[in-house]
């Protein structure tokens, strides 16, 4: 049984600094693998096609990477990268790429092993160890929401892309009012910074980038991911008490109930942007 003390979690949730990150994936991110029965650690892009969750993560990280066009990439650089299953995905369906995996997060890197063109990287998403202009793409799939100052990133993103180099970004947003009346629950468990479009969008022209491409996909993230845990929830439930206490899985459950209602209200969205410089 995996001991989660509900002050230190209240902690991580409010202060949302890099080891309060660390903490919060360290002890909540098996609840997602339970869940999913892999390593991905994304929502996913849902469709007819896509129905269980492997798939839909699978999904979500192909079309993010012909969105980063890396059938003609040399060295990308994926900033945020849980337990480096994208890479090893992206590795496997375009073999030429050099991958570099940049977490905060050491004990995600370690898990991941020894693996094939992918070079690990225990470095903060503020001061990224590479050399200017020196790769081509940078990459963000669902974890720029916990990058502080996301402005940092995102120069540090300008300095080390070659002038010819994508800043593709995968993130969840609010649309309007994040305050507790709209979001509830959401305003406690979504443990992220609850960035509006408009501010991400000014954070990058600010910095010389062009938006290119943005995708709207909320709607086929948080409705479809809801309805597939309420439809196995029963199943899904046994396997997380069998490791965690039982509030961990209400708390889940309400969560993913405000999700849904979020973003069927157009409270929250997610988006895709393709950035250039």
């Amino acid at each position: 049984m995996i001991s989660i003390n509900p002050f230190h979690a209240l902690l991580w949730t409010f202060r949302r600094n890099e080891k309060d990150v660390v903490n919060l994936y360290n002890t909540l991110s098996p609840v997602m693998q339970l869940a999913t029965g892999g390593s991905m650690l994304n929502f996913g892009y849902w469709s007819s096609c896509n129905v269980d969750p492997i798939s839909a993560q699978n999904n979500l990280c192909l079309i993010f990477g012909d969105l980063a066009e890396l059938s003609s990439a040399k060295h990308v650089v994926d900033v945020g990268s849980g337990l480096s299953a994208p890479s090893k995905l992206w590795g496997d369906v375009f073999p030429n790429l050099k991958l570099y995996d940049v977490n905060i997060n050491f004990n995600q890197l370690i898990s991941s092993g020894t693996q094939k063109n992918i070079e690990f990287l225990n470095a903060t998403s503020t001061k990224l160890p590479f050399a200017n202009n020196s790769v081509d793409r940078v990459l963000a799939l669902e974890s720029a929401q916990h990058f502080r100052p996301l402005s940092d990133f995102i120069c540090e993103s300008k300095r080390i892309l070659s002038p010819s180099g994508l800043l593709v970004i995968a993130i969840p947003i609010a649309t309007g009012n994040s305050s507790f009346g709209k979001l509830g629950v959401l305003k406690f468990t979504w443990s992220s910074e609850h960035y509006s479009l408009d501010y991400l969008k000014n954070l990058l022209r600010d910095a010389g980038f062009s938006i290119s491409d943005e995708k709207y996909i909320g709607s086929d993230v948080y409705p479809p991911l809801t309805n597939y845990y309420l439809e196995n929830r029963e199943r899904l439930k046994k396997l997380i008490l069998e490791n965690y206490p039982k509030y961990v899985e209400q708390i889940l459950f309400k969560s993913l109930l405000k999700m849904k209602q979020a973003s069927e209200d157009k409270i929250i969205d997610y988006v895709l942007l393709k950035c250039h410089l």
